[in-house]
C-alpha cells in the first residue's frame, strides 16, 4: 500500500493552511508530519485519511500500482487520535465487539489477547465512562494497532499517557512499522523518533 499526494491544499475561509503538497508515502515505511501547534499537521492527517476534504489536489491510495476506491481504502486503514469519541455507555467488551464488526483483529489475536495487550483485562466489563483519559487513549491506540489494516494513522498518539504508557506505545509501534505504513502527526520527538522520513507541514504555507 502506498499513498500519493498531488498538489494538496486546504484552506479555512480565505486562509490557506497548507498548499502545493506533493508527496509519496511508501509501503512499510514510517513518516512523521511535524509542525508547531496550529500549523495544520492534524488537518493534513485528516485530509489524507478522507475525514476532511482538500480544497485542491488529490489523495491517491494505491495497492501494487492499482488505485483504490473509498470503500476499499476504508478497509485498509486505522486511525487513532485523542479527540476521537468513544461510545461511553459501552463496556470494553462491547466496544471491542462493535469494532470488530467492521474490522477484524489481527490474525492470531483473540479478544482476551487484546485486553491483555492494552493492559485492560480487569476493566473489560466496565463502561468506558469509568475509564481514565489514559485508559481511553490506550484503548484507541490498541484498536488501531491490533486490527487488520495496511496503514496506521496516529495523531498526537501519547496524549494523556503516562511514562509507562508512552513506553508501551513506542514498543508497539516500533514492531508494527516493520510491516505497515505508519504516518504520525506530532511535535513530540518521542512519538516519531523511529520514523524514516519527516514531512514538515510549515514548508507548504
Amino acid at each position: 500500500m502506498e499513498i500519493l499526494l498531488s498538489n494538496i491544499g486546504k484552506k479555512f475561509r480565505t486562509e490557506w493552511i497548507f498548499r502545493g503538497i506533493d508527496y509519496h508515502f511508501e509501503e512499510s515505511k514510517s513518516y512523521a508530519i511535524t509542525g508547531h501547534n496550529g500549523s495544520g499537521k492534524s488537518t493534513l492527517l485528516r485530509v489524507i485519511t478522507g475525514m476532511m476534504p482538500a480544497n485542491e489536489g488529490k489523495v491517491i491510495f494505491q495497492n501494487q500500482g492499482t488505485e483504490l476506491g473509498n470503500d476499499e481504502t476504508y478497509k485498509r486503514i486505522s486511525f487513532a487520535a485523542p479527540y476521537l469519541e468513544l461510545i461511553e455507555e459501552f463496556t470494553l467488551q462491547e466496544i471491542l465487539d462493535f469494532h470488530i464488526n467492521f474490522k477484524p483483529l489481527l490474525d492470531g489475536v483473540k479478544k482476551d489477547d487484546f485486553f491483555e495487550l492494552v493492559y485492560l483485562t480487569r476493566e473489560k466489563t466496565k463502561q468506558l465512562k469509568q475509564f481514565s483519559s489514559g485508559m481511553k487513549q490506550r484503548l484507541k491506540l490498541g484498536l488501531s494497532f491490533f486490527t487488520e489494516s495496511d496503514v496506521i494513522f496516529l495523531d498526537e498518539p501519547t496524549t494523556n499517557l503516562d511514562e509507562t504508557g508512552i513506553q508501551w506505545y513506542i514498543d508497539q509501534v516500533s514492531k508494527l512499522k516493520k510491516s505497515k505504513l505508519v504516518i504520525i502527526s506530532s511535535n513530540d520527538k518521542r512519538e516519531y523518533q523511529f520514523c524514516d522520513e519527516i514531512l514538515d507541514v510549515t514548508a507548504f504555507k
